[in-house]
């Protein structure tokens, strides 16, 4: 599985890059391992695997980058489109899946979206992260993140271009530029790229992972769907030919610093506590006028108000 053929900038703290077709895959400068995470915008299993991401990059941030591949092959869409007999039937379908992955994880997701709209077609959601990738890999990664909390949280249709804008302003991007990206051939171009590394790699789930090291004539390891947390770990240890010292001088406040906006379960997962753990200190935060809690239809999530 040699198909690492684009490179692109990089954020070195956060460990994430954004891609861009038009150059080469060379400087990973010190992290030794590339991670593909095959994603779509539209997939609750994916935005259910955050808190174990989160921590992977909280504690062996160090070790490795990420690189999102948008996959194009959501299976919950190939139910739904509005030519398809049952429609109706389908969407019920898809809300009670959404319904219990939510209920199962801990990261709410709200089964009515898709009840409640009219969908087109995904491709201007996917489109459009790779448009805000352009503006850097960072705030490429708090548009997706803004995307995904639009669709599981809020019940807003994300392959509509208003709600993506609002998307895009929450992220801090620059609007015109995001918008003329949009029907731009680089965006295009990356878009096509992601979806060829999809069918070259033989990712037909996700979220799919492959893991790369520093040399690429060695295969990379591939994970499809969600695995217990040191699965992930056990591979890191296996690419990088020993054991990783996980980093432990984050506190809760500074990961809420970091992320802006999380779901108690993601504050549980990174940090080794129980949820119920979890939310003590959380509200500890709270009363210090530091953190604000935000209710969604399955648990909680908290805002940094600094």
């Amino acid at each position: 599985m040699n198909e690492k053929e684009t490179s692109s900038t990089c954020d070195d703290q956060l460990g994430v890059c954004g891609l861009d077709p038009k150059h080469s895959f060379s400087d990973k400068r010190h992290k030794p391992i590339e991670l593909y995470t095959f994603i779509d915008p539209l997939c609750a299993d994916c935005w259910a695997f955050e808190p174990m991401l989160k921590r992977l990059q909280v504690e062996y941030g160090g070790y490795f980058r990420i690189r999102t591949i948008v996959a194009g092959r959501l299976q919950a869409w190939n139910v739904c489109k509005n030519t398809t007999k049952g429609l109706v039937s389908k969407k019920q379908e898809l809300a009670s899946i959404w319904e219990k992955i939510a209920s199962q994880t801990g990261m709410s997701c709200d089964g009515d979206v898709w009840l409640e709209n009219d969908w087109s077609s995904p491709y201007l959601a996917s489109l459009a992260i790779k448009a805000a990738e352009l503006q850097g890999p960072q705030i490429g990664v708090r548009f997706l993140r803004k995307v995904r909390e639009a669709l599981f949280l809020n019940k807003q249709n994300i392959t509509e271009e208003d709600v993506l804008l609002q998307c895009a302003e929450k992220a801090g991007l620059d609007l015109a530029e995001f918008k003329k990206d949009l029907s731009s051939k680089t965006a295009i171009k990356a878009l096509q790229h992601d979806i060829k590394t999809t069918n070259e790699m033989e990712v037909d789930i996700v979220p799919t992972f492959v893991f790369f090291n520093a040399n690429i004539e060695d295969d990379g390891i591939k994970v499809s769907g969600n695995y217990p947390y040191d699965v992930y770990v056990q591979i890191l240890e296996e690419m990088l030919g020993f054991k990783p010292e996980p980093s432990t001088s984050i506190t809760i406040e500074d990961f809420l610093r970091r992320y802006e906006f999380v779901a108690t379960i993601e504050v549980s997962v990174v940090f080794n506590v129980s949820e119920a753990e979890a939310e003590k200190q959380l509200k500890t935060l709270v009363l210090q006028q530091k953190v604000e809690s935000v209710p969604v239809k399955y648990g909680m999530f908290w805002r940094y108000v600094g």
